[in-house]
């Protein structure tokens, strides 16, 4: 702490430390939140991250940026591998923890913008969680923050034919399994504003009118509130099933615009505490996903928005 002999006004130097590691933070939370899908476990291994920057040798730091990805995409590893045992024992469907992703002026560039809402859309995560941690690490480091493979080879201490592997092994796994969608964050954020006003006023010929034949609804309550115990398929069940649940639940709501995982979603709040969030994913004009988050552990951090 210094004191200006002018004013004698005390003023708190600088930690260069903290400086660099803020410069960065959203960098780490990025790579963390698409490896582990939650942003509590994202945050956690960003602060385990920041501990052990705090103690390190920084002199011996050529490369920050290079060094606190390092730390922080291990930590991911070693939490996921810790979680699969967990994540057998899931009760229904698992979808990610809602990602705030309302980005602002902070990613002015259009095509970066799509690239990081794609790479952390609800689509997308649901199949990152079938790869391997070491998978996984590759895809997101290549795929949402365009890492070089040669540097990824270094971050991960693996040689790098073997990141190449990895990577197109998780590339092809990804685009043969993640449902294609509209990435026009309008036309999604229109078939949303329909869709909700069908399903609160139960109107089943509404809701047919903007569902795919082949549609699925994915709901997840991880077995803390009632939800869908599996993945419901066809326009004709995911309507019937919206048009005599979601009137009840819209009665007593209120309804939060968000953006969320890269798209428009909408948070349902009853008794101002979130109950659900819904997000779509759309294509051709019609509704070909519908996701709802319902387990209240993966909807707490949502309350103050």
């Amino acid at each position: 702490m210094t004191a200006d002999p002018a004013t004698d006004v005390f003023e708190w130097d600088a930690d260069p430390a903290t400086d660099v590691f803020e410069e960065h933070r959203t960098l780490l939370t990025g790579v963390a939140y698409r490896m582990l899908g939650r942003v509590a476990d994202a945050e956690d291994v960003v602060q385990d991250a920041w501990l052990r920057w705090s103690r390190a040798d920084r002199a011996e730091v050529r490369e920050p940026r290079a060094y606190l990805v390092r730390i922080t995409t291990r930590l991911a590893i070693d939490r996921l591998r810790r979680a699969q045992s967990r994540a057998e024992s899931y009760v229904g469907p698992w979808l990610p923890e809602p990602y705030v992703t309302e980005y602002g002026d902070t990613v002015p560039d259009a095509a970066e913008r799509a690239v990081l809402a794609d790479t952390v859309s609800l689509a997308v995560l649901v199949v990152l969680e079938s790869l391997s941690p070491l998978e996984r690490a590759v895809f997101v480091l290549r795929e949402a923050f365009g890492f070089p493979f040669a540097e990824i080879a270094a971050l991960l201490d693996r040689g790098e034919p073997a990141v190449r592997q990895l990577a197109g092994r998780a590339r092809r796994h990804v685009e043969e399994r993640r449902p294609r969608y509209d990435v026009d964050p309008g036309r999604r954020r229109e078939l949303t504003e329909r869709f909700l006003a069908a399903a609160s006023g139960g109107d089943l010929d509404g809701l047919m009118s903007v569902l795919a034949p082949d549609v699925r609804l994915v709901s997840d309550g991880g077995g803390k509130v009632k939800a869908a115990l599996r993945i419901m398929r066809s326009a004709d069940k995911v309507a019937r099933f919206l048009a005599a649940v979601a009137p009840a639940v819209g009665s007593a709501a209120t309804l939060r615009p968000l953006e969320v995982n890269g798209g428009p979603a909408v948070l349902v709040l009853s008794g101002g505490r979130p109950d659900s969030l819904f997000q779509l994913d759309a294509r051709e004009g019609r509704v070909t996903s519908v996701y709802i988050q319902r387990n209240p552990d993966k909807l707490r951090h949502l309350a103050e928005r």
